[in-house]
């Protein structure tokens, strides 16, 4: 039987690429994204090549919802067997422009989006005593990034919540594992926030997307096939591999990097 893979934020970038190319494999695909046309168009995108789609309107942030997202895909598909996280926002702004509100939006869809699909799965997985939790992380849940606390934060508790609970579920016979790609070039900055000087720091992030160290959505989705097919603890793709492994071997170095950057 062909694999069910559940995918936050599959309406576009990360998540669109994951759901393609799972559906192009073989596997059942139940997409999860708060942008309804955008999700139903992936879906027909999908059936209309051959492949099983189901898309599910969700905000992650609500608790009710994620309960009914997760109902109505194993009601659908009998199981679920991997559950990907990628919802996500990304903030850029310095902890002085940053507001409380920002902050609590951040940590809302960045981390308590995360948990609220564990959650809501985890009895799922337990029962069956097998499963797949591949959380989407970033360059920013390893290396700390200059006028990005609220973000960092947000991810640096992912790759926590990803390396503990790993430990928790191993013995139980589910598979946790983190993939942190660089900023990738996808349409993410049309819900990207920025504070202070939102034009300059939007042209600066334009830029990065644009340059050679961004990620693509497409190598970001085969390595989360990868990790699911061949699971290990976490996978920095492109040249998050290359900030990963600077920031561990010399720490002191890669700040005044980036402080040059900044």
């Amino acid at each position: 039987m062909a694999a069910t893979v559940l995918i936050t934020g599959a309406s576009q970038g990360i998540g669109r690429a994951t759901a393609r190319l799972f559906a192009e494999r073989g596997c059942g695909v139940v997409l999860a994204a708060r942008t309804t046309e955008r999700l139903k168009q992936v879906a027909e995108t999908i059936r209309a090549s051959g492949g099983k789609a189901l898309a599910i309107p969700t905000d992650v942030t609500d608790r009710q919802q994620v309960a009914a997202l997760a109902e109505q895909a194993i009601a659908t598909y009998g199981r679920v067997d991997v559950l990907v996280n990628n919802a996500g926002i990304c903030m850029t702004a310095a902890m002085a422009d940053t507001e409380l509100r920002d902050w609590q939006q951040v940590l809302n869809v960045n981390l308590w989006g995360y948990i609220n699909t564990i959650r809501a799965m985890l009895p799922h997985f337990l029962e069956r005593g097998s499963g797949a939790i591949v959380n989407v992380g970033s360059v920013g849940s390893k290396v700390p990034l200059p006028g990005m606390t609220a973000y960092c934060t947000s991810k640096y508790a992912v790759a926590g919540l990803s390396e503990t609970l790993r430990l928790e579920l191993a013995p139980c016979g589910i598979e946790v594992c983190a993939v942190h790609p660089s900023v990738t070039n996808s349409d993410f900055l049309e819900r990207a926030i920025f504070r202070g000087d939102p034009d300059a720091l939007r042209q600066q992030m334009q830029t990065t997307l644009q340059s050679p160290i961004a990620s693509q959505p497409e190598d970001v989705a085969r390595a989360i096939w990868n990790v699911v097919q061949h699971p290990q603890p976490e996978v920095a793709v492109g040249s998050a591999a290359i900030a990963k492994t600077l920031y561990r071997l010399a720490p002191g170095l890669t700040q005044w990097l980036m402080r040059l950057r900044n």
